[in-house]
């Protein structure tokens, strides 16, 4: 478990990891799609740093060059 996450995220990745087993996918798919799936979460709540990727993307629109 990453230090940052919380026993709620490592319940809940465990969930997700075994929801994806089950369903079909690989082991190691399904530890990737439970972290994302964890790791998003975290970020909607505001409970990491942004990224230089997500700072960029602050507005759809392409920019109006003058």
């Amino acid at each position: 478990m990453p230090e940052a996450w919380t026993n709620k995220d490592e319940r809940q990745y465990k969930k997700i990891k075994k929801s994806a087993t089950k369903r079909g996918r690989s082991d190691k798919v399904a530890k990737r799609i439970a972290a994302a799936t964890v790791n998003k979460r975290r970020a909607a709540e505001g409970r990491t740093k942004p990224t230089r990727r997500t700072a960029k993307r602050t507005s759809s629109r392409p920019r109006r060059q003058d």
